[in-house]
């Protein structure tokens, strides 16, 4: 999550969000709010790791959106994200209520959850799909930063070791696709990486070279 930074420093610079979306963010809000509700004790016990990354996670998300819609200048995004927001707050306090309400385990909470988690941390994991699209059809990966990718595919590969340590299906399942689609993307970023047209050192910063 950290890697934002250095695509929210272009808009910063820039003032301006050019092509890019907060689909990602809004995504990753929802992941992170989920995530939280299932490390809760109530839910699944002595996962204060779950809780804590995810907290700062959903901080940093926040802050990102913030900038995001501070800089949108057609204020299109602007509207997405606070709806996009309102909805997950009210989607993810409604599943609260009926994990609390209508689940009476450890067992059945962390499975009702736990499945729910997953859904939409593949959704997450997914949502540069869109942006795949865009490289492959224009042949350039300006909008895709390199460190973003290499953080998705890392991402996915810690949480599938920490899944595999504390024998968690539900944090197996959706970080080893994670994992891979991760590796899918830093693929795509090798092929179209040279196609790339420079345009000037301004944005070099957003478009690192890859090692040789």
């Amino acid at each position: 999550m950290v890697t934002h930074r250095a695509t929210f420093w272009r808009i910063i610079r820039k003032k301006d969000v050019e092509e890019f979306h907060p689909y990602a963010y809004i995504a990753a809000c929802l992941n992170c709010m989920f995530w939280i509700l299932y490390g809760l004790p109530v839910v699944h016990p002595d996962s204060t790791l779950v809780i804590t990354i995810n907290a700062v996670g959903l901080a940093l998300e926040l802050i990102y959106l913030s900038i995001f819609c501070l800089y949108d200048r057609l204020k299109r995004g602007r509207t997405v994200v606070g709806l996009g927001l309102l909805a997950e707050v009210i989607f993810v306090g409604v599943i609260a209520i009926i994990t609390f309400l209508a689940f009476h385990t450890h067992t059945s909470r962390s499975m009702f959850v736990g499945i729910l988690c997953d859904i939409f941390n593949i959704i997450m994991y997914a949502s540069p799909l869109t942006i795949w699209h865009k490289v492959i059809t224009t042949k350039s990966v300006e909008y895709m930063p390199f460190f973003l990718s290499l953080a998705n595919f890392a991402n996915g590969c810690i949480w599938t070791a920490y899944a595999l340590i504390k024998l968690d299906i539900y944090i197996l399942v959706s970080n080893g696709l994670g994992a891979i689609l991760g590796f899918i993307q830093l693929v795509i970023y090798a092929c179209y990486y040279k196609s790339t047209p420079k345009k000037g050192n301004d944005d070099d910063f957003v478009k690192p070279k890859l090692a040789n």
